[in-house]
């Protein structure tokens, strides 16, 4: 092959290639021109290497075929111009479509803690099932109290945010079984009302409120939150509508991935109130008016940001150039 030749011949074809890759808002024929030229150009690159192999007039065309190539496929957006987009508008959208879901696991949860603690606290002999005597006075008079000071504030609000994290990310990842969620779920909500029956059965009741609220406020509901998600996530198996099962969970699981991201971060939250505010010997009112804060700021962020955000059209899923065009359904 003659590459002066063909380059002389093909000079003109690519200059028009690259002309058209840096024009915007092409019309329909120049769409179908940029195309054919893209793909001639191609066949021109591959018989310049085949012939020639690295050669200026190649590197020219490589060149000129990967910004076409750019404009054809385009380009991620940066990071730091996405991260307003996913605090703004997916996380706040992905959180306000699970608010209902999250009311009746928060009543359902509520039912289940005031149930258990009432059934075994009416009964001391249901009460000393649980323990010795004096295993159970320890724990009401002792252990329930000296849990949020037995470590370092840094260490102990790391300790419960990893943990509670996990237990979030878990019922996200993992509600497609249905049961995980809902095992999780029952599992604290016996738990909590059993610790509140022997706190009750000796006199410690106001320990037990006192304790509780100021970071569970936003640690409880940011763990219904997740077991409203991981629900989600098995409806959307369940019952797909209109969609192939796998589109429905392919859909609600980036949504709800999304959902398990923003739960991390409130659950921080909610570990720093643990670690370092529970603890305090400040006035309760304080305390508890500092949890009631941090969840203030979370339903703010998912009821007002999040409507905003679910009006625009958001879902929390991904943009469509991010998780590939959607197939279309009759009907």
């Amino acid at each position: 092959m003659d590459l002066d030749a063909l380059t002389a011949a093909r000079r003109e074809e690519w200059r028009r290639l690259d002309e058209l890759s840096r024009t915007r808002g092409l019309r329909g024929a120049e769409v179908d021109e940029f195309v054919a030229r893209y793909q001639s150009a191609s066949a021109d690159l591959a018989d310049i290497k085949t012939s020639a192999g690295r050669t200026p007039q190649g590197d020219h065309v490589s060149t000129i075929l990967s910004r076409a190539r750019l404009r054809l496929t385009g380009a991620p957006d940066n990071v730091l111009r996405q991260l307003p987009r996913f605090f703004l508008l997916q996380l706040p959208a992905a959180l306000y479509r699970l608010r209902w879901t999250s009311l009746v696991v928060t009543l359902g949860f509520i039912g289940i803690v005031a149930v258990t603690a009432a059934w075994i606290g009416q009964d001391p002999r249901l009460v000393a099932t649980l323990g010795e005597d004096w295993q159970l006075e320890q724990y009401a008079e002792e252990d329930f109290v000296a849990y949020y000071s037995e470590h370092s504030e840094a260490a102990f609000g790391a300790l419960v945010w990893t943990n509670n994290a996990w237990i979030a990310v878990q019922c996200v990842l993992f509600g497609v079984t249905g049961i995980w969620p809902v095992y999780v779920f029952v599992q604290n909500a016996v738990g909590l009302g059993t610790s509140a029956a022997i706190m009750f059965a000796y006199d410690r009741g106001a320990d037990f409120v006192l304790y509780i609220l100021p970071h569970g406020q936003l640690e409880m509901t940011s763990i219904f939150v997740a077991c409203a998600a991981g629900l989600h996530m098995f409806w959307a198996w369940v019952a797909p509508g209109r969609r192939t099962r796998m589109d429905a969970l392919a859909s609600e699981g980036r949504a709800l991935a999304t959902v398990a991201v923003g739960l991390v971060l409130s659950l921080a939250l909610s570990g720093v109130v643990e670690g370092w505010v529970t603890r305090q010997d400040w006035p309760w009112v304080v305390k508890i008016g500092i949890g009631t804060l941090a969840l203030g700021v979370f339903l703010f962020y998912t009821l007002v940001v999040g409507r905003r955000a679910a009006r625009a059209g958001e879902t929390g899923d991904l943009t469509e150039y991010e998780s590939g065009t959607p197939r279309l359904v009759a009907g």
